[in-house]
């Protein structure tokens, strides 16, 4: 799927995902059931997730039995998000879950947020039914005025309201069809969300922390690994420091928990940069339209493109092969071509 150009994301994204552990997740019509099957599911997404976002948090919820608790506070590291979903592999289904507790639960968290950041839900419901304490209603109206955009993503049916859920907010609702359909419906959350129109911005400020290697300094202790049970955890000579208070981080990003400054690469900063100048979709031109005589080469790989159609770039016109496309516009997001043409030299003054 094609990102469109010149449209506002939110780039700093902080994500919880509700996960439905009622006892309708127990049904083995995705295998072995649909919890197991839905925490696979978010363990390969949340890996994608960071990839795609990598200045962003993610936390996790479960809901089972009328109430909602937290599997895992916002973070900005993937293992840990992904070590809170293995370890639930083990709970037993129970219950019904309750999307009111779950919603305001996430509230709690996301309303107190820097109105520069992208806040949002994303719901992985497997039960026709919620029970909840109050009025819904209410608590949808309070999620719209915090800006937080909710999705769902059903595994059963459509349900009435979760589609009012997701139309007030501005989010998406799916249903699946299989466990193929699951998984590309799951992966288009990765992809950052337009901004709403209300939406402020700001400027961030960021840090460039600098590394040691275990050759340099002393040991000391990680600020990742404070509250461990294990007092040999993160005492290390090497490590990212802050460039403000000197605080030693295990790995990037992370914000400061001395100064509150955001620690950064310029990686993760490049990688979030290609959703904001999307790279235009090749024009698919047929083979039998260019010249027989001439082989035509892919500008990337360098073989011959034997194929029905060859893939054109409407700035540079390279052509490019089917498989060369795909990883242009699914990985590199850059197109080789333009890459390769340098400026003109700028004439003496």
């Amino acid at each position: 799927m094609l990102a469109k150009k010149n449209v506002r994301l939110g780039m700093m994204r902080h994500l919880y995902i509700v996960v439905d552990f009622s006892e309708s997740m127990s049904e083995p019509d995705l295998k072995p059931t649909r919890l197991i099957c839905t925490l696979k599911m978010l363990e390969l997404f949340v890996e994608e997730f960071f990839d795609q976002n990598p200045i962003s948090n993610v936390g996790v919820i479960s809901t089972c039995n009328k109430r909602a608790q937290k599997l895992c506070e916002l973070a900005g590291n993937a293992g840990k998000v992904v070590e809170a979903l293995q370890s639930s592999k083990t709970q037993v289904p129970s219950g019904e879950p309750s999307l009111q507790n779950s919603l305001e639960l996430a509230a709690e968290v996301l309303r107190h947020l820097p109105v520069h950041t992208s806040r949002e839900v994303l719901v992985i419901m497997g039960s026709l039914t919620t029970c909840d304490p109050g009025n819904i209603l209410t608590t949808i109206e309070t999620m719209r005025k915090c800006n937080i955009r909710c999705s769902v993503v059903g595994l059963a049916a459509e349900v009435h309201v979760c589609c009012k859920l997701t139309k007030t907010t501005g989010g998406v609702y799916n249903v699946i069809l299989d466990e193929n359909h699951f998984k590309d419906i799951l992966f288009q959350h990765a992809i950052p969300p337009p901004v709403t129109g209300n939406a402020e911005s700001s400027l961030i400020r960021m840090g460039f922390p600098f590394h040691r290697t275990e050759t340099e300094g002393k040991p000391s202790l990680c600020f990742c690994h404070l509250d461990s049970q294990n007092p040999s955890d993160g005492l290390s000579k090497g490590g990212y420091f802050c460039p403000q208070c000197n605080g030693k981080y295990c790995c990037l990003p992370v914000e400061c928990k001395v100064c509150g400054l955001t620690l950064v690469s310029a990686p993760h900063l490049a990688r979030s940069y290609h959703h904001l100048f999307a790279l235009e979709a090749f024009e698919e031109v047929p083979r039998d339209s260019l010249p027989a005589e001439t082989p035509v080469i892919c500008f990337s790989c360098q073989l011959s493109i034997s194929d029905k159609h060859v893939y054109r770039c409407v700035k540079c016109k390279e052509d490019f092969c089917l498989e060369c496309d795909l990883f242009i516009h699914d990985s590199l997001h850059t197109c080789p071509g333009c890459a390769s043409r340098l400026p003109p030299p700028e004439a003496p003054s």
